[in-house]
């Protein structure tokens, strides 16, 4: 399907114009900050031309990383937190500069780290760890719970970005357009090693990832790198559904050694939340107010009850 290309023009004044929304995090020589998009345009229409099918429709305005997390914000987190998360030796890739894409993460990983965000700030944490660190689905006894997402705690105001949450940020624009790649266009970017020339992406074959901010063309909404440099988990199961502790996870974008996974219509299977490979990493989602959100859970928590009741 071809939509409608957006002009260069128009393309960049959205995402030079793109609100950004900086969150701090650490102490002292610990410190460091993420910045965010806002992702407006609540209630928009799905997409019925991507995978999977519908997809995108948010109901909320949230926050998305500009960026993909980088190895210096797990880095810190793991001096601040005591969170022994592990990065993958990419001397071979690139090298392992601050500002690289964190890889070697698993989704386990991924949602410890959302985790101490909350927990170091005074929220809710996202995601249930048993006394083990197994991870766990969140229980009706719990405060937070959510019977539509098993998963993430509707209390919690950093988390993984569900696949809608996702796809929207890459592929979606506040006009309510559609896009076929995260660049703003239907039409493939040009492969690049590093730089932030519109429409342009890192992938195809590079020797590793770019730099987190240097990293291709921006979407619509302003966020980098949604498509190419490193695969990124969502806090979806490849299912659509979030209620099985094991079952596959869906991560999305692509990376830089090839050349698919790019595209609205391409998913990547086969992930086991506790895999970790140097092609995967990650960015991080936030609400500005998740007792909003919690009521907004609750509510639709209860008609799911009361559907189930009646049949």
């Amino acid at each position: 399907m071809i939509k409608k290309v957006i002009l260069l023009m128009s393309f960049v004044g959205v995402a030079a114009n793109a609100q950004v929304i900086t969150q701090n995090f650490g102490t002292g020589a610990n410190a460091f900050s993420i910045e965010f998009v806002e992702i407006g345009n609540p209630n928009n229409a799905a997409d019925t031309s991507g995978s999977p099918n519908p997809v995108g429709s948010v109901s909320y305005i949230y926050n998305l990383g500009k960026y993909e997390v980088s190895r210096d914000m797990i880095n810190k987190a793991n001096l601040g937190g005591a969170l022994s998360i592990t990065l993958y030796d990419m001397t071979a890739y690139g090298g392992n500069g601050a500002n690289k894409p964190a890889t070697g993460i698993s989704w386990n990983e991924a949602a410890t780290y959302v985790n101490w965000l909350n927990t170091s700030t005074g929220n809710s944490a996202a995601y249930k760890f048993d006394g083990s660190g197994n991870f766990v689905l969140w229980s009706p006894g719990d405060t937070g719970y959510n019977a539509n997402n098993l998963y993430r705690n509707s209390l919690a105001k950093y988390f993984l970005p569900s696949v809608n949450e996702w796809y929207k940020g890459a592929y979606g624009s506040p006009s309510g357009t559609w896009y076929n790649y995260a660049t703003g266009t239907d039409s493939v970017p040009t492969a690049v090693v590093s730089g932030i020339s519109p429409y342009t992406a890192v992938y195809g074959g590079q020797v590793g990832p770019a730099d987190i901010n240097d990293a291709g063309g921006l979407s619509s909404y302003g966020t980098m790198a949604q498509g190419g440099n490193v695969f990124e988990w969502t806090d979806s199961a490849y299912d659509g559904v979030n209620d099985t502790v094991d079952e596959f996870r869906e991560l999305r974008g692509g990376a830089w050694d090839g050349n698919s996974n790019l595209v609205a219509t391409d998913r990547d299977v086969n992930n086991m939340q506790n895999t970790a490979t140097r092609l995967r990493g990650f960015r991080i989602a936030m609400v500005p107010e998740p007792s909003a959100l919690s009521l907004l859970a609750v509510g639709l928590g209860g008609m799911a009850m009361l559907r189930r009741c009646r049949s």
